[in-house]
C-alpha cells in the first residue's frame, strides 16, 4: 500500500528564488497597509515570502517582485501579482496567485556629475 504522506501534492513546481518584494493589502477600508520582504520560493500559482507584518489568511494582496531577467537585455522588469493570502506563520506569508503581469521598472533618474 502506497501512502502520500511524503509526497508534495502541489500542482506546480516551486523554485527557490530570493528577490526583493513589496506588497500592499487591497480593499482595506482604514488606509493602505503595505510592506516589504523577500521571496523564499515561487511557482506559477503561488509565492512564499518574508514579512515583518502579520497578513491574515483570506486577505487580497498585490505583490511587486524585482525580476532577475531583463527585457531585451536592457530594461529591468518586475512581476506584479494579485491574489490572496493562504497562510501566515512565523514571519512568512504564502499567497495564491490569481492574476499577474510583467511590467517594466522605471530607471533611476540620471544625476549630473558636478
Amino acid at each position: 500500500m502506497k501512502t502520500e504522506s511524503n509526497t508534495d501534492r502541489r500542482g506546480s513546481d516551486r523554485f527557490s528564488i530570493e528577490r526583493e518584494l513589496r506588497y500592499k493589502v487591497l480593499n482595506k477600508k482604514s488606509g493602505e497597509e503595505s510592506g516589504a520582504g523577500r521571496t523564499i520560493n515561487m511557482s506559477s500559482t503561488g509565492v512564499l515570502f518574508t514579512t515583518d507584518q502579520m497578513l491574515l489568511p483570506g486577505r487580497r494582496i498585490e505583490v511587486s517582485i524585482s525580476w532577475p531577467a531583463q527585457l531585451n537585455n536592457k530594461c529591468a522588469l518586475r512581476l506584479v501579482a494579485r491574489g490572496r493570502v493562504v497562510r501566515f506563520d512565523d514571519g512568512k506569508a504564502a499567497m495564491e496567485i490569481q492574476q499577474y503581469e510583467f511590467k517594466t521598472q522605471a530607471k533611476a533618474p540620471l544625476v549630473p556629475i558636478q
